[in-house]
């Protein structure tokens, strides 16, 4: 364990080993959860969620717009992502994990019919780790190529500081994933300094504005500025826009008096096994 972490920090350093150091501890809880993750991937431990957005302008009513979220349900026990994302990121389980949910709801999408109808829009979250695997735009083209279904039905989505960590994988992927005809959303706009600059870097569908500024938009009017800000110069670019993180239907009627497209929160609708 000591040399692991003493790797990681430089070849030239040294890391004294302590049953209870902080570091130490969360290592060891990772690994465990390195093996949970591997066995609910071979034993279909994982299940998908979907919570709806609703359309905010006249423009947005057709077909059904939600996001797909993954859990995790072990030992009769619903564990969400924040618990075993950190171990799936740091020791590069977010290929295999992420197959395994495109698989599951391309496979919804094509047996529930709602990928084949001619609107709506289904999201699906990625990682960088994802985006610079050789081989996961391949297993992507030939899930496609396996259900059959409209490709424009389902939008991929990084987050804003993925995108920009790994910016030569994901222009790649992006561009590729949308030659096939699939949409691309960037999740957590507006949340780094050179937000706007790379937009024109990164070939998008939609921008998801952080809900970071979307919970204070009422009371705050710095927060609901960079709100109007990301929405308008989203627009320009024509992109259109979802707000993540609406509570209560002021927020949402706030947003939609500044022109957001889509709402998406526990105030729209709470996550909840596909029906």
């Amino acid at each position: 364990m000591a040399c692991n972490v003493a790797k990681e920090k430089g070849h030239d350093g040294l890391k004294w080993y302590s049953e209870d150091d902080p570091e130490h501890l969360q290592r060891r809880s990772e690994m465990q959860w390195v093996s949970r993750i591997k066995r609910a991937i071979a034993d279909d431990l994982f299940i998908l969620h979907f919570q709806s957005m609703k359309g905010l302008q006249k423009h947005c009513s057709g077909g059904a717009h939600g996001e797909f979220l993954v859990r995790l349900n072990d030992d009769s026990e619903l564990i969400y992502p924040g618990s075993f994302i950190p171990a799936a990121e740091r020791y590069k389980l977010m290929p295999r994990l992420h197959r395994w949910v495109v698989k599951n709801a391309f496979k919804y999408l094509a047996e529930s019919g709602l990928g084949y109808q001619d609107q709506g829009t289904f999201f699906i979250n990625l990682s960088g780790n994802s985006l610079s695997d050789a081989s996961f735009f391949e297993d992507i083209r030939h899930l496609l190529k396996e259900f059959e279904f409209i490709p424009e039905r389902i939008c991929f989505e990084i987050t804003e500081t993925s995108a920009i960590d790994n910016l030569k994988d994901a222009v790649e992927f992006i561009s590729e994933i949308r030659e096939e005809g699939f949409k691309f959303a960037l999740d957590d706009f507006g949340a780094g300094m050179s937000s706007f600059s790379y937009l024109k870097k990164i070939p998008v569908d939609y921008l998801k504005i952080d809900g970071s500024f979307v919970l204070n938009l009422l009371h705050d009017p710095i927060d609901r500025g960079i709100v109007e800000a990301c929405n308008g110069i989203s627009h320009a670019a024509g992109l259109q826009t979802i707000a993540e993180f609406v509570e209560n239907q002021e927020t949402a009627d706030a947003l939609k008096e500044i022109g957001v497209d889509f709402a998406q929160g526990f105030g729209i609708e709470r996550p909840g096994p596909l029906q």
